[in-house]
């Protein structure tokens, strides 16, 4: 880490010193006092305890009053006045380009939530920029103040060229090299391509081969309970597709660690509510059970992080010491991490939260150094946050678009039936609905969206592979005037437009362009709200807090354009691996069947 002064010594080489402390030889370098511990180890709050630290770890933990400062002594003393200490959060499953800030940024907000270690899937900018772009990630992850690992990502494109154009290509050799050159590299990534690894496709299972001979763990990414035990004797050992219990109890059964997802209710990601029954009432046991947050937009990572999915989890059931085991020893144990990290005692790195009696993280010491207080940066994080790495030139010029593209399908003239997208909260399944079109001599295109709730969709190759643009329509997702666009369409990450007309969506696709990435929301020819994300078409370059006040600002414009859809959901309509229809540059995508659709069809005679 460049940060030294957060620089934590390898265990093996403080071992004595730490002794020393434990047994009173050496005094510690700091002593946090007047506490009740929450022990992820028994799950039982014990009241009248000091936590020793020195060197970045923890010495011991202690009756509170043990510890006697002689005079000019150099230990610092913090009393917490009765407040609970626990072990800092561990995210098992994120994607910091969800974020739309650079890891450098990131902390800001998972540190003022109490999360001090995150494994994150970086396969956004992989799909963009290949293992170069892995690669400055990490590079990106070593600066920041914050323990972050790397789950390779193992689906770079998602899908075969014949699908989607991405602009990185991850093949097993690559993902090889990444695991064997970064010792970050500690899991494989989620594997999307579920079907194919349950078909046997030689390339999924090459790549899965790639971690398993390593010993690495393997990540899943499963929709559907009939492909949950091929996944599992694929090598699959976790997931956070469980979307209800039935499907989360069968995960479990066959051995697999489950990630329950807690997401703002708004979004598509809270699905730990549903998920959450397994244990509380199919009577599960919480021990292989953890919570993550997968996707969060800049402002939701300071509003609902990994503290906010414990909370939920205690509020559907959970007992709060079994929640916050969930969320920091649990996902420790399962990355075999729990001798450092997840847990109060003697040699585990000193990465503590202060609560308070409704678990809301009001310090949190990172390394044994103080970062927040009272649920607010101190300057010498704040310091830290102001030194962010630096993106090579290369990663500000990804979008690559061809010129005079038309963005909008012709009015037909005879009757036909639309293979539309049909939207629905939650928004992660879309579906496939078709409608019948009779346009009336000179009808627009207005006149039939009046008819059906229809609106355009479109999506643009942005990697300067084949200029590409595929047209769809998209049902009831409410969009009644204007255009909006994001650079951030999953997993080949091309532009995904939606809009009422070509001349909103034209200047959408411009200052996507003029930002070299980003998103934005117009109307009446104007650009109501943006935010550029000009590192890889994904990430801003801008503090935290810069871009949360902007990805507010955008979610207040888009709301006001009715979109039923938020942001995030709105990029997963590419995603060509999960049902029942997708569209990406090359068209329209059925999942699973994965055929290539077109938009319409001549109606048959004697149907309307």
């Amino acid at each position: 880490m460049a940060l030294t002064r957060f620089s934590v010594p390898p265990l093996h080489t403080v071992t004595r010193t730490l002794a020393a402390v434990a047994m009173g030889r050496t005094a510690p370098d700091l002593v946090i006092t007047g506490a009740r511990i929450l022990s992820t180890y028994t799950e039982l709050i014990h009241s009248g305890r000091e936590i020793w630290i020195k060197s970045g770890r923890i010495a011991a933990v202690k009756p509170a009053g043990t510890f006697q400062k002689t005079k000019g002594g150099k230990t610092e003393i913090y009393d917490v006045a009765g407040g609970i200490l626990a072990p800092g959060l561990v995210d098992p499953h994120i994607h910091i380009e969800s974020s739309m800030m650079t890891a450098c940024a990131y902390a800001e907000g998972a540190l003022l939530n109490g999360t001090t270690t995150i494994f994150c899937d970086s396969h956004e900018i992989g799909n963009v920029c290949d293992s170069a772009g892995i690669e400055w990630m990490l590079a990106d992850s070593r600066q920041a103040p914050l323990n972050i690992f790397l789950t390779v990502p193992s689906t770079v494109p998602a899908t075969s060229s014949h699908f989607e154009t991405a602009g990185g290509d991850l093949t097993a050799k690559k993902i090889g090299r990444l695991f064997d050159q970064w010792p970050e590299a500690v899991a494989l990534g989620e594997k999307m391509d579920f079907v194919q690894v349950a078909m046997g496709d030689e390339r999924s299972h090459a790549i899965l081969a790639a971690a398993l001979k390593r010993g690495r763990p393997v990540s899943g990414h499963i929709y559907g309970r009939e492909f949950v035990t091929a996944g599992a004797a694929s090598g699959i050992t976790d997931t956070h597709e469980s979307i209800d219990r039935e499907i989360a109890g069968d995960f479990l059964e066959n051995g697999l660690w489950i990630f329950l997802r807690g997401g703002p209710p708004t979004t598509p990601w809270h699905s730990l509510p549903l998920a959450i029954k397994a244990i509380t009432e199919l009577g599960a046991s919480s021990k292989r059970v953890c919570v993550c947050t997968d996707d969060r937009d800049a402002d939701d990572l300071f509003l609902f992080g990994l503290d906010w999915v414990t909370r939920e989890a205690v509020k559907h059931g959970l007992t709060p010491t079994t929640a916050w085991s969930m969320g920091s020893l649990h996902p420790a144990t399962r990355y075999a991490m729990d001798g450092e990290i997840g847990g109060l005692a003697p040699a585990r790195r000193a990465d503590i939260v202060l609560l308070n009696d409704e678990l809301e993280p009001q310090n949190t010491w990172y390394g044994g150094e103080l970062v927040v207080e009272h649920h607010k940066i101190t300057p010498l994080l704040d310091r830290a946050l102001s030194k962010r790495y630096r993106y090579p030139r290369a990663a500000y010029q990804t979008v690559k678009i061809a010129p005079k593209l038309k963005l909008t399908p012709a009015v037909p003239t005879t009757p036909v039936t639309a293979n539309t997208i049909r939207t629905a909260l939650p928004g992660i399944i879309l579906f496939h609905e078709k409608v019948a079109l009779n346009p009336a001599p000179g009808a627009s295109w207005a006149d039939l969206f009046a008819q059906h709730n229809l609106c355009f969709v479109s999506v643009i190759e942005r990697h300067g592979k084949n200029g590409k643009v595929a047209h769809g329509l998209l049902k009831d997702f409410n969009l009644r005037q204007g255009a909006v666009g994001s650079s951030v369409g999953h997993d080949a990450h091309n532009i995904i437009l939606a809009g009422t007309n070509e001349a909103d969506m034209q200047l959408a696709l411009k200052t996507i362009k003029a930002m070299r990435g980003g998103v934005c929301v117009v109307r009446d020819g104007k650009v109501i709200a943006k935010i550029a994300l000009p590192v890889a078409g994904l990430l801003s370059d801008q503090r935290a807090t810069i871009v949360a006040a902007e990805s507010t600002a955008l979610k207040q414009a888009w709301s006001a354009t009715g979109c039923t859809l938020p942001y995030m959901g709105f990029n997963l309509i590419p995603l060509s691996v999960i049902p029942e229809i997708r569209i990406t540059d090359k068209g329209l995508v059925t999942v699973p069947g994965m055929q290539i659709l077109p938009l319409f069809e001549v109606a048959s005679a004697g149907k309307s």
